[in-house]
């Protein structure tokens, strides 16, 4: 969903979340996590390294975006677009900018 149109007090699908359509979703099923909340005490960076291991691919690193947007929504952060999150994650893997 967009992050301008999520609630917190309608959080009852993966869908509900920031940044989350069916894909992603998906790939949140894939992880073990179902609902909204089992998301608070996950860590982004190893749930990306999980779906990788799980898929036998390397996924677009984006997805650790989507993921630190999600985790951080369940701890209380704004909900904000997956790209706020970008220079974040190049800067933890120290990855080059583009």
């Amino acid at each position: 969903m967009h992050p301008d149109k999520v609630s917190r007090s309608r959080l009852q699908q993966l869908t509900d979340l920031p940044n989350i359509g069916p894909a992603s979703a998906a790939d949140l099923r894939l992880l073990g996590i179902t609902q909204p909340d089992e998301l608070r005490s996950r860590d982004p960076y190893q749930m990306y390294q999980q779906l990788c291991e799980l898929t036998g691919q390397r996924h677009d690193p984006c997805v650790i975006d989507v993921f630190i947007s999600v985790t951080r929504f369940m701890q209380g952060e704004d909900a904000k677009a997956w790209w706020c999150y970008t220079d974040e994650r190049k800067q933890y893997l120290q990855e080059p900018a583009q």
